[in-house]
């Protein structure tokens, strides 16, 4: 029995939504998910990427998946890499597949001059707070997630000054 990570391709987005769902379904949000087959694929895999994905197959079969993208720390000047979800289903834990999957974006993140890695564990993901801890992860207590979203995000843009000299940063 052996653990096979690969960069996700198109044809993995059906998969990938898979993943997405059955990761909301253990955060107690089942009926969050609005992503379709369709966006990941407009979204992720076109000639400027708004994500990476990786997936674990173990014994063939999909197990986990890694999803992330680049950002960038104005503090020390270098590009970082953001983990959105990592997840492995339920009959795959206790494998090491987790530790496999974030081992490789760890990978990714020094390929490519990262000076750290960033992602979010609900308080109550005991088995995970405690993997984190493991691997040597830093908690930042002291900072609070913020997120505008919905009406209040649509509202905020109507606000915004039009004018030629501002860049529109639009992907396709």
């Amino acid at each position: 029995m052996r653990t096979v990570i690969r960069k996700a391709t198109a044809a993995d987005a059906a998969q990938i939504l898979e993943f997405i769902r059955a990761l909301a379904a253990f955060e107690r949000a089942p009926d969050a998910v609005t992503a379709t087959e369709e966006g990941l694929i407009r979204d992720g895999f076109g000639p400027n990427p708004l994500y990476r994905c990786l997936i674990a197959d173990y014994d063939g079969q999909p197990a986990g998946f890694a999803f992330y993208f680049f950002n960038y720390s104005t503090w020390v000047g270098r590009p970082g890499i953001y983990v959105e979800d990592l997840f492995v289903l339920p009959q795959f834990r206790r494998l090491g597949i987790g530790r496999e999957l974030l081992k490789q974006v760890a990978a990714i993140a020094i390929e490519n001059g990262c000076q750290r890695l960033q992602w979010e564990v609900l308080d109550w993901n005991t088995p995970a707070i405690d993997f984190y801890r493991a691997i040597g992860a830093e908690f930042l207590d002291e900072w609070r997630n913020v997120r505008l979203s919905g009406e209040a995000l649509q509202d905020l843009a109507a606000g915004a000054v039009n004018c030629a000299e501002v860049e529109k940063d639009r992907t396709p």
